[in-house]
């Protein structure tokens, strides 16, 4: 079995590549050829939860495991297998892991959903997932200018010293006017308002993960012409944005649907949503093409 650091995957896995195997794998799960199960939890007394998720695509099938604690923060490992055989491959360890795949998840739903020319970002965080989520805009859109605010002053104007972005004073100057609009935070409540969004933006909310949780105002999401969600069945257990804003039997009646069968923008002026949780397969893909990366350069521990 291989052991990966997350040294290994950071320098063996490009956003730009990333892009690529998510974009793949969303197009296998249309046609049923890659399998994608939701994320359990196992929350325990003390505040700790295990969190797993599973999916197989190809040659590879495997298992995400994450602890967490709010005290302690988090912990993840990715278990990979050969499909042909169920041997176990590699084990690596994958926080850098889930911060590329989901930055290119949000990469490949703004190449589907964001109006061509969109040129201007406003994101909302600026934590350890904010910045693959905006280099990925800039991998698949003509980004001009990226402003970013968060509630720690500090925070922000570092994010925006390392990202080549403008630290502004509030949510609002943020995402009023842009073409592309990013959640990133740990909110439990909206962090924007939707008189904010104008008509033709897209919408990237990858924050919120929880039933009870949400950053997007029920507003936002009523009034949106599309909104893509990774997986249904997931959204239906864990999407606070959309479970307290719509009764889930009325989602189809607004234009709730998985981004694998999403094939482009409604129109030119529609708003636009990705409602991101972060599912299996985009693990299952982006750790097979590291395994691959390290076995023909020669990385990685042996036991």
């Amino acid at each position: 079995m291989m052991y990966l650091t997350e040294s290994d995957v950071r320098e063996l896995l490009p956003l730009e590549t990333a892009i690529e195997l998510v974009e793949g794998a969303f197009h296998r799960l249309a046609t049923g050829e890659a399998i994608n199960q939701p994320r359990r939890r196992l929350i325990l007394p003390t505040g700790a939860t295990l969190h797993y998720m599973p999916g197989a695509d190809g040659a590879y099938f495997g298992t995400k495991i994450y602890s967490t604690h709010p005290k302690h923060g988090a912990h993840f490992v990715f278990l990979l297998y050969a499909a042909a055989e169920a041997t176990l491959l590699a084990m690596m360890e994958a926080n850098y892991l889930g911060q590329i795949r989901t930055g290119a998840a949000s990469g490949y739903a703004t190449k589907l959903l964001a109006r061509a020319g969109a040129s201007s970002v406003g994101i909302i965080g600026s934590g350890f997932q904010a910045r693959t989520q905006v280099a990925a805009m800039r991998a698949v859109r003509p980004i001009r200018q990226v402003k970013v605010w968060s509630r720690s002053e500090a925070k922000r104007v570092a994010f925006a010293r390392e990202c080549d972005a403008v630290a502004v004073n509030s949510a609002e100057e943020a995402v009023r006017g842009a073409d592309i609009v990013i959640t990133a935070t740990n909110a439990k409540e909206p962090v924007l308002e939707s008189a904010w969004i104008g008509a033709g933006a897209h919408v990237n909310a990858m924050g919120s993960n929880q039933a009870q949780r949400r950053e997007l105002p029920a507003e936002l999401v009523l009034r949106a012409d599309l909104i893509a969600v990774d997986s249904l069945e997931q959204s239906r257990m864990e999407s606070g944005d959309l479970l307290l804003a719509l009764d889930p039997e009325r989602w189809a009646a607004h234009n709730i649907a998985e981004l694998k069968d999403v094939t482009g923008r409604p129109s030119e002026d529609a708003v636009t949503i990705f409602k991101s949780h972060g599912i299996a397969i985009e693990d299952v893909v982006s750790a097979g093409y590291v395994y691959e990366k390290a076995v023909q350069e020669g990385r990685g521990r042996y036991s």
